[in-house]
Order: C-alpha cells, then structure tokens, then sequence
C-alpha cells in the first residue's frame, strides 16, 4: 500500500482526495485544521507549511500538495503584498515540501508529486493577475523539477476549472450564478471536488507510471473549445 502525503487535506480538494485515497492508500496529512471525520484513518499533523517546522518522515511514495488561493481584483486594486501572499501559497510553500521530503520520495515506490495550476494560466481571464502569476509558477516549477528528478520522481499538475468548493463560494453564492457558470463551459458544468480526486489518483497510481511534467488540464471544455 502506498503512504501518500496530502497537504491541505482538511476542506475542499484536499478533502476530497483524502476521501478518495483512504482506501487504498496510507494516508497522512498535513493542515492548520484536522479533518475531522478521517482522524481514526489518516496520520495528520496540524502545522502551517508556510511557517512552521515541517515533521521528519521515514517513508513516502507520493505528495500532493493542495493549498491555494483565489485573490480575484482588477490590477489597480491589487497590491505588491497580494502578489506576494499568492505566490507564497501557491508556489513558496510546495517548494519547501518538496526539499523537505524529496529525499525520501526518491525511496519510494513509483514515487509522484502531484501539485495544482489553473486554467487561468492559459486563458487570460480579467481580475485573475494574481493568481494567474502564481499558477504559472506552478507550471514551470512542474516541468522543472519533473527534469530535475527524473527518472526518480514524476511531478504533474492539475489545471481545473472552477471547482464547488469553499474557494470558490463569491463566484458560485446562488442559483443563477451557477446556472451562467456552467453555460461559461462548452460541457455545461463545472468541477466537483471528487472529480479533481479521481485525476489525483490517476496521478499517483502506476497507471500514470510514464506521465511526468504534463499539465492535467480539467476544465469542462472552457479553454479547449471554442463553440
């Protein structure tokens, strides 16, 4: 069984995943909250990425790193700090779990790191700067490390769509706004969390043992069609 590394596991995608794996995976997770309803199935460790000591681990075959943001302003309201923040979350902060357990992923079993863009990075969508900045650092740090790593680690990225998570509550708040978001998409919907997880899994599995540096890009149609 393979032990995989969320961090971020307690809401959203991140939940997701855990709900996912947890039957077929070791899992353990790293948040600033627990999730609560996996406590007796997980190992978690409550600890900021961004601040605190990361804890030594022995063994890992997989890492899935799930914090982001979505910091929606024209330009002239975002400030230097926004950008900092965003790239901080977004980029910073799976940069340092990487250091920290590149090491003994390189000892596991088809080890993996799975790590979150946006379709905004392709799209250039008005408000997104920000964020879209920082998902392309995402991007790059992919194809990099996957470069750097190999044959050793794969290193993949999931570009969704807007997904119906906690992120996303401002542009999904009622039934009309739902209803024009899911006419935005060729395939009339958007992301669930679980169907993020089930690309996820794909990620760590052996099934995708010869996919490394690639953009997984799940966007029901909105940046590969035109209709």
């Amino acid at each position: 069984m393979k032990k995989v590394l969320v961090i971020g596991g307690s809401k959203g995608i991140g939940k997701a995943i855990i709900k996912n794996l947890q039957g077929s995976c070791e899992l353990i997770n790293i948040s600033r909250s627990e999730p609560v309803e996996f406590l007796d199935k997980i190992q978690h460790f409550s600890c900021d990425v961004l601040a605190d000591e990361l804890p030594d681990l022995e063994q890992l075959d997989a890492l899935i790193y799930c914090p982001g943001s979505i910091n929606l302003k024209p330009l002239n309201r975002l400030t230097e700090t926004d950008f900092k923040n965003d790239f901080e979350i977004n980029v910073l902060g799976a940069v340092r779990v990487i250091q920290k357990y590149s090491k003994i992923l390189k000892s596991g079993q088809d080890p993996s790191v799975v790590l979150f863009s946006s379709v905004a990075v392709k799209m250039g969508m008005p408000f997104h700067a920000s964020i879209a900045v920082a998902k392309a650092g995402v991007e790059a740090l992919v194809r990099t490390m996957g470069a750097e790593f190999a044959p050793h680690i794969r290193f993949n990225a999931i570009a969704p769509t807007i997904t119906d998570t906690g992120l996303a509550d401002k542009l999904l708040r009622n039934d009309i706004m739902k209803e024009k978001m899911r006419d935005r998409h060729p395939m009339k919907s958007y992301l669930q969390p679980d169907d993020v997880a089930e690309m996820v899994e794909f990620l760590v599995s052996e099934k995708s043992k010869r996919i490394s540096g690639q953009i997984m890009e799940l966007d029901c149609g909105i940046v590969s069609f035109k209709l």
